[in-house]
């Protein structure tokens, strides 16, 4: 029977009715034919609540032991859902993510999947049981409980749909969470936005990592990466949500599908230092190796000197001060200031391939409205824009009406008639 991958987020299982009704979901697939495999978060908001506790503890836990308690939570969760499966008569077992087979690289709250071990997982589904496991977490291969930081549960779902090929059979990956689908911006602050019946990976990726919170950057590609379906839908109504898939021709007929915006941005920058042969990857190594993802980049010269800028979330904001100063340190030149409170206001769409005047249309749109944009970069199918945090909403609204997102557009027609033939 084909396999299909359910991931329920912490809202959808934040108590025992919704476990419950989560445990119905999980078996209404089962009668229509499906194997299923189960993912869970921790319940609501146990993991800010186990941050919080640790803090009271120590200010600063140490990772080790944090992932060890942030692990819990989600081993709460497993459990009681597999009871409610079991109250339902479908025979099921939970497992934390060492247990299903997931190993990591071992790096302490931001670990990134190594392999997944499919072994006992497939002797479950041979059995007829269904497996219910913790979802963002997994074991290194010395055994030390890692976590995979936020979205974590996400990835944790498309990466076992991916390595138990749930496509050769037909099968795919449910994320179940408490919005309806993706749509063409955060409907809680433009309130025109449109639900998207359909959007490619590509799309959604640029989307996830430039702020659109309904899907992770690491679970769309994870999916992109070994073509598995990505259905998502809210775990309360019997909504169709939103696909995830391989971009189809019929995409490139609108320019731009969606627009995000992404706040809490700090940005870091060095000047008065010499452009010297290998700096970047010296400065950008040690970075990395915290695994610290920067944002943008951007570089000028005068003269001699050369100024180098980069931006980051604010939570990674103290970890590259410190590595930026001992590196400034072991140059002996230059020095660093840093700027917090922006933004990045986004567009996205695989259509702008093949559509001029895109970047013009977004330019011209913030500045009718009076934003100032401090920083532009591109890419094949995104365009961003840095900015003051302040204006973060205005500046999302003002896109979104540019190119005709919004609810009664002809963009928005188009876009349905559109994904109605895919």
């Amino acid at each position: 029977m084909p396999v299909i991958v359910q991931k329920f987020g912490g809202s959808s299982i934040s108590d025992a009715p919704r476990i419950r009704r989560a445990a119905q979901r999980v078996a209404d697939a089962r009668a229509c034919g499906f194997d299923v495999v189960v993912v869970a978060s921790a319940m609501g908001k146990t993991t800010d609540e186990l941050i919080a506790l640790a803090e009271q503890v120590s200010p600063l836990p140490d990772r080790r032991e944090l992932d060890m308690l942030l692990a819990t939570g989600e081993q709460v969760t497993v459990g009681l859902l597999a009871m409610a499966l079991r109250e339902l008569g479908c025979p099921a077992s939970s497992l934390t993510g060492g247990q299903a087979g997931l190993r990591t690289d071992g790096v302490h709250g931001r670990a990134r999947i190594t392999r997944i071990e499919c072994g006992r997982l497939e002797r479950l589904l041979s059995r007829g049981e269904i497996p219910v496991v913790a979802g963002f977490q997994g074991t290194s291969d010395d055994g030390e409980i890692t976590t995979l930081g936020r979205g974590g549960s996400d990835t944790t779902a498309v990466a076992i749909a991916a390595a138990l090929r749930v496509t050769e059979a037909g099968g795919y990956c449910e994320i179940f969470t408490d919005v309806d689908g993706v749509y063409t911006a955060d409907p809680r602050l433009v309130r025109s936005a449109v639900k998207l019946p359909r959007i490619s990976y590509e799309e959604m990726l640029e989307l996830a990592t430039l702020g659109a919170g309904v899907m992770h950057a690491r679970a769309v590609l994870f999916g992109e990466k070994y073509g598995v379906p990505i259905h998502v839908r809210h775990s309360q109504k019997p909504d169709q949500g939103t696909m995830i898939s391989r971009e189809n021709p019929n995409m490139e007929e609108l320019a731009v599908v969606g627009c995000a915006l992404k706040e809490e941005l700090g940005r870091v920058s060095i000047r008065q230092i010499k452009n010297t042969v290998g700096l970047q990857g010296k400065l950008f190594t040690a970075l990395a190796s915290a695994n610290i993802v920067v944002d943008d980049i951007m570089q000028t010269e005068q003269g001699s000197a050369t100024m180098i800028a980069f931006t980051v979330e604010h939570a990674d904001l103290a970890d590259a001060k410190q590595i930026v100063t001992k590196t400034l340190v072991e140059l002996n030149e230059g020095e660093m200031s840093i700027d917090v409170g922006l933004a990045k206001v986004s567009v996205v769409g695989v259509g702008m391939r093949m559509h001029a005047g895109v970047a013009s249309r977004m330019f011209r749109a913030l500045g009718e409205v009076g934003i100032t944009i401090h920083n532009i970069t591109t890419s094949e199918i995104k365009i961003s824009c840095i900015i003051d945090t302040a204006s973060g909403q205005r500046a999302l609204e003002s896109v979104h009406s540019a190119f005709g997102l919004g609810l009664g557009s002809n963009a928005t027609i188009a876009m349905q008639i559109d994904s109605s033939r895919v």
